[in-house]
């Protein structure tokens, strides 16, 4: 028999470790390929990691909450075979004396350039008087803003168990203020200095005193990390929130007689969310100043078009998963690919990659039975819409004989955006022009 260590696969651009949340097989047990094997957590999304190979269990190396990072062994499996250890390992990097020869005639000075290229990269990502863990790709950043370890000791990771964030660093280089050249000294004159008035104390938390029958409930990693991000977005942007009703008749007369034929010609559900998505998309089109981010004092337009998704999970926390280039998808594809996200994020089957790389979002409070809610950005997008429940009501309505009052589905939309770079006639309008898409829903549209 052969020994096959199980290595934690790459997860996607910028994930370099994950923790470890559970083992759903002990020592011992035997796997058959594809078998899911244990459930691990990016400061993205939980997720599970199937083995490639079927086998037996026999040294789980990765404990439950332990930190593995991305091609580390985390198991060994006894598996069919010879008796020498497989792996899927990757290799060292080879050194410059290695690469000289792996290249035929190669000249001293290459090789000298290929030393010098190598130690200044190890002594870029080195910090070794750091007690924080940083991933090379921070080290790098760090390392090319001159960032100090001082420095990076003030810096509030918002990734896992705290740590620095590609996001984090970026904004602090975006907001940093590098101090000022000090000044020659010069000869003290009879009047004294005034010395400098002491600054106020940070407000700390008083402690909150439990009663009798109170129960403390620790924070579990995931709502860590939305509480982190939640502060921090009403922190970094200004919300200012636009609310508007709509009148989504149409849209509902519309969706009750596609329905039952998309779902027998597709095997798919026909939600509201394709339809909301799909005006969000078109007001995008119009608007494209909503489709950006901010960075210091520069504005990043987005060319892509990618809406996230709020989506509420069984054990009550939230994720957002991504539908990516929305603008590319007919309404048939935004549904397909809405199903898909919504049933692998309750089913804790999204890759990291699925939750990445959001434009705007939607988050669909009317799920809940809410009116309206006031949401909070997604950083570093700049606005979020939600979508409250479609309710019947009586409505005022105009025709050539005059106006009349009917019953109609009536639904409130409320869009948060980032004040620092969009004004309320911009909000405003963004808003009205989805609220019109909606409202003036053609009958006809194809599905």
């Amino acid at each position: 028999m052969a020994e096959y260590k199980l290595l934690l696969p790459s997860m996607g651009e910028g994930v370099m470790e994950a923790t470890i949340i559970s083992w759903m097989f002990n020592e011992g047990d035997s796997v058959k390929e594809d078998d899911s094997v244990v459930e691990i957590a990016t400061d993205k999304v939980d997720s599970d990691v199937p083995t490639p190979v079927s086998g037996k269990i026999i040294k789980i190396l990765k404990q439950k909450d332990e930190v593995a990072k991305i091609g580390e062994a985390i198991a060994i499996l006894e598996v069919a075979g010879a008796g020498e250890v497989i792996s899927e390992q990757p290799q060292e990097p080879k050194s410059a004396e290695e690469v000289k020869t792996d290249i035929p005639n190669v000249e001293p000075d290459v090789v000298k350039g290929l030393e010098e290229a190598m130690e200044s990269s190890k002594s870029a990502t080195s910090f070794e008087g750091s007690d924080l863990y940083l991933s090379p790709l921070v080290k790098s950043i760090a390392q090319n803003e001159k960032i100090s370890d001082a420095e990076l000791q003030t810096i509030k990771g918002t990734g896992l168990d705290g740590r620095i964030t590609k996001e984090d660093i970026l904004s602090f280089v975006s907001n940093r203020t590098v101090p000022a050249a000090p000044k020659a000294v010069s000869t003290p004159s009879v009047a004294a200095t005034p010395s400098p008035a002491p600054q106020a104390a940070a407000p700390v938390s008083a402690p909150i005193k439990l009663n009798e029958g109170d129960e403390l409930i620790q924070m579990d990693r995931v709502r860590k990390i939305i509480a982190d991000a939640m502060v921090k977005s009403k922190h970094t942007s200004p919300h200012v929130t636009s609310f508007i009703e709509s009148d989504v008749t149409n849209v509902v007369r519309w969706r009750t007689k596609h329905k039952d034929i998309f779902e027998k010609r597709e095997g798919e559900k026909l939600t509201y969310m394709p339809i909301f998505v799909h005006a969000i998309v078109k007001a995008i089109q119009d608007f494209p100043m909503i489709n950006v981010s901010v960075d210091g004092d520069k504005i990043i337009k987005k060319k892509n078009i990618n809406i996230g998704m709020a989506t509420a999970l069984p054990d009550g926390n939230l994720i957002v998963p991504v539908i990516k280039n929305a603008d590319q998808l007919s309404l048939s594809g935004l549904a397909k690919a809405i199903n898909d996200l919504a049933y692998r994020a309750r089913n804790k089957k999204l890759r990291p990659e699925d939750t990445q790389g959001a434009t705007y979002t939607i988050s669909n409070v009317g799920g809940f039975g809410n009116l309206m809610g006031t949401p909070i950005i997604p950083q570093p997008q700049v606005a979020i819409l939600a979508v409250g429940a479609i309710v019947k009501k009586p409505a005022v309505l105009e025709t050539k004989d005059g106006d009349v009052i009917a019953i109609r589905n009536l639904m409130f939309m409320s869009h948060s955006y980032d004040h620092r770079v969009v004004d309320g006639s911009l909000g405003g309008m963004f808003l009205k022009h989805v609220h019109d898409y909606l409202q003036n829903w053609d009958m006809n549209t194809e599905i």
